[in-house]
């Protein structure tokens, strides 16, 4: 029995990696310092694996920015428009590849950065692919080669991580009409052939292909493009080690597909669907081995051993020790580092939990448990282990009655606005007096250094309460007059006294713990820190009122009351486990509900309700949409409805295809959808357009994920796109997504750039 690990955390166990990027963003340390940091926190990881006892340690897994967009740098799928930044002098490969990630806006270019998505239903977001009928690829980096290398200079055979050939493809988007990415198959295969070869002369002996794509519904062409694929794999490498990997689902109708493929072993994740393992033992020919996806990869809670011992003697006795392999549901990238560096928490939750590295040591216990071994230590972390899982199902701290019972008693009506949508925007258009095309940001404004350092200083001590207080209304007031200044119409208050959008209202309610170093990467240098959701929630008292009621104070326009959502709040936040997620949900949105009432107490008119994570929950199968969009769709609306007709509810949702849940998104009835558009160029209105989206909505016609800074005329250009589909009286004019993290600069550029494309816009409109 061998024991295995899919991915590790790159961030580093105190965030090195970002910090390293932006230093090197911003000119502060050279590439060979990035370059650097990326080489330590590889050797890290590797170390704490292999003193842990992992037989098979996985490399390739590290990545500067995104793997996704790795494996298009590796097989030469650059876009056109990113050449001349490769044949600028002083840049290197991370140069072209931060680029294609970043956007370029200097040595006279001006590019625009590569869409960027949700990696299935997490909060990580990859660079999606660029595609072109009958596009040619090449190898054009060696970066899995400098990191196999680098494992065995560390005394590590290590496991090349790769993804697998056909998920690469279905994750990128075909860029013209006339072709099916699928046949690009062909193209590709050689430079797959390429770098097996180059390993294989390294001396890898086994390769992991990730093909998360098995365990969603896929096509006939798909499911035959795999066998071709695999069986030329096999053909030209009868001897390497094969290890394709899924997750995130069970296999369900592809079981036969996967168990076909001329690979060595097949990983299933047992977490997310651990009644397929009957199936998978089943069905699986005796030449293939099973990788058992037992420690949870996306989640924070400690294995239940007993639970996993089962499934792996069940394996076990049909497939025999030597064809079982145990390993995390999936890569350990969503899960934090290291829980030993959490001094602060609850020692009765903190009992509950494990991160990266102790994940990696429950996979070892697993196995050494299911050998029989006669390791005290180990057996005394058994008997701990058991301890742990029974004292969380038993705690006090986690069950409120008040709470359950308020959750069971919510009726169809409290999820009902009072009027219809067009009943209530006369209602809004009366109270509200706003121009066509009015403009607005989506909420935050830069949180620079200095807004950080008071609130580092604030938790120190080194200020007081009345001191912090004060600096926050300074830089308040200063942004709502800039606003003014500006025109935009409906104001922020940029959010100064928040440092993440669900940790700030997670630490206001019942029910949640919160982490000192429990990062966790969504794309690039941005890493979050999820709150723990570990039992009933409530809110306490009002979290929001007293700052937008200030911010309101200020000004004589409308200032937005700024709320996350309960689906988001779910989304983003490690959940208890031990009851269904859509109950949580539940007793979240009736939280939120309560502040929403206290904000149109307060005189807040205009209020949103951010969901950018309601087309992450979707689950992978189209089978289980329903049951989820059902819940969801009644969470947001129960958030919602506790307000008067001329109250107008916004709602934020970003990176996400909408196509196939418009009418989800109808049913959640928010007065004004804001969505990301612009690295889309308007694409995601269409879906709005051919549904005939009845509701007011703002496309986002600036990109905040880039540093870029757009013109007023390529702001216009956008805006004509969104009129050609979405009629002039429904749009609104905004940013992509909140501004926080970007520069005063760039946003003050882009914001008079978007003010003004607006007005000129309406002008136009008008004539």
């Amino acid at each position: 029995m061998q024991t295995h690990i899919l991915g590790y955390p790159r961030i580093g166990s105190k965030r090195e990696l970002k910090k390293a990027c932006e230093q090197y963003w911003s000119g502060k340390i050279v590439l060979e310092e990035l370059l650097t940091v990326g080489r330590n926190i590889c050797n890290q990881n590797w170390n704490i694996q292999k003193e842990a006892g992992i037989d098979l340690i996985p490399c390739n897994d590290f990545s500067y920015y995104d793997q996704v967009l790795d494996m298009s740098l590796i097989v030469g799928a650059i876009p056109a428009r990113y050449h001349e930044v490769a044949l600028k002098r002083n840049n290197s490969e991370l140069d072209l590849y931060f680029a294609m990630a970043r956007g370029y806006q200097k040595d006279g270019l001006d590019i625009t950065a590569m869409e960027m998505t949700k990696w299935f239903d997490t909060n990580y977001h990859y660079i999606v692919p660029e595609f072109y009928k009958n596009q040619q690829f090449k190898l054009t980096s060696s970066k899995i080669f400098n990191e196999f290398a680098g494992a065995k200079q560390a005394g590590i055979n290590a496991k090349p991580v790769i993804i697998g050939l056909v998920s690469y493809l279905l994750l990128g988007k075909e860029k013209e009409e006339g072709f099916d990415k699928l046949d690009l198959a062909q193209n590709i295969l050689p430079v797959y052939v390429e770098i097996l070869s180059k390993l294989q002369e390294q001396g890898a002996e086994w390769i992991q292909f990730d093909e998360p794509f098995l365990s969603l519904d896929i096509t006939e062409k798909a499911k035959e493009t795999y066998i071709t694929v695999y069986s030329e794999l096999r053909k030209q490498f009868p001897t390497l080690k094969f290890i394709v990997a899924t997750y995130f689902d069970g296999l369900k109708d592809n079981l036969s597909l996967a168990a076909s493929l001329p690979v060595n072993v097949l990983h299933i994740d047992l977490v997310r669907n651990p009644e397929q393992l009957e199936e998978v033992i089943n069905s699986i020919p005796e030449n293939l081995s099973l990788s058992l996806g037992l420690v949870d990869g996306r989640n924070i809670w400690k294995n239940d051993f007993e639970k996993s011992l089962a499934f792996i003697n069940k394996a076990v006795e049909k497939l025999g020790s030597e064809r079982v392999l145990i390993a995390p549901s999936c890569s350990l990238l969503h899960s934090p580092c290291d829980l030993d560096f959490e001094t602060n928490l609850n020692p009765e939750i903190k009992n509950w939990l494990a991160f990266a590295k102790q994940k990696v040591k429950e996979v070892v216990n697993l196995k050494e448990l299911a050998s029989g071994t006669e390791n005290q230590d180990i057996i005394n972390d058994f008997e701990e282990n058991k301890k742990a899982v029974s004292s969380r199902k038993t705690s006090s701290l986690i069950h409120n009655n008040i709470v359950k019972q308020r959750a069971e008693a919510v009726t169809e009506e409290d999820s009902q606005r009072k009027n219809s949508f067009q009943i209530r925007r006369e209602e809004q258009q009366k109270a509200l007096q706003l121009p066509l095309f009015p403009t607005t940001t989506i909420g935050s404004f830069p949180q620079t250094a200095e807004v950080r350092s008071w609130r580092a200083k604030f938790k120190k001590g080194e200020l007081t309460a009345a001191q912090y207080d004060t600096l926050l209304k300074e830089e308040t007031q200063r942004t709502i007059r800039w606003q003014e200044e500006i025109g935009i119409d409906v104001l922020v208050h940029g959010e100064f006294e928040r440092n993440d959008m669900v940790e700030y209202f997670g630490e206001q309610l019942e029910g949640f713990v919160f982490t000192k170093n429990g990062w966790v990467q969504s794309y690039g240098s941005r890493c979050v820190k999820p709150p723990v959701i570990f039992g009933d929630v409530s809110r306490p008292a009002p979290m929001t009122v007293y700052w937008s009621q200030y911010a309101q104070s200020q000004t004589n326009q409308w200032v937005k009351g700024m709320l996350t959502g309960p689906v988001t709040i779910l989304q983003w936040s490690f959940v208890r486990d031990d009851q269904p997620r859509s109950e949580t949900c539940k007793q979240i949105a009736l939280a939120i509900r309560d502040e929403v009432v206290d904000l149109e107490k307060a005189g807040i008119r205009i209020i949103q309700i951010d969901e950018p994570a309601i087309r992450e929950g979707l689950p992978l199968r189209k089978a289980e949409w329903q049951n989820y969009l059902k819940w969801a769709v009644e969470a947001f609306r129960i958030s919602a409805s506790g307000v008067d007709d001329a109250t107008q509810i916004h709602t934020h949702m970003c990176y996400s295809e909408f196509n196939d849940i418009i009418k989800n998104i109808a049913d959640m009835d928010a007065d004004v959808i804001t969505i990301e558009c612009s690295r889309s160029q308007m694409e995601l209105l269409n879906a709005f357009a051919d549904f005939k989206y009845p509701n007011e909505i703002g496309p986002g016609v600036y990109d905040i994920h880039s540093p870029r800074v757009p013109s007023k005329e390529e702001m216009i250009e956008l805006l004509k796109k969104a009129q050609d589909v979405i009629p002039a009286h429904q749009l609104w004019v905004n940013p992509d997504c909140g501004l926080k993290t970007r520069h005063w600069e760039e946003t003050e550029k882009a914001l008079i750039a978007m003010v003004a494309a607006a007005k000129e816009a309406a002008v136009e409109y008008s004539i």
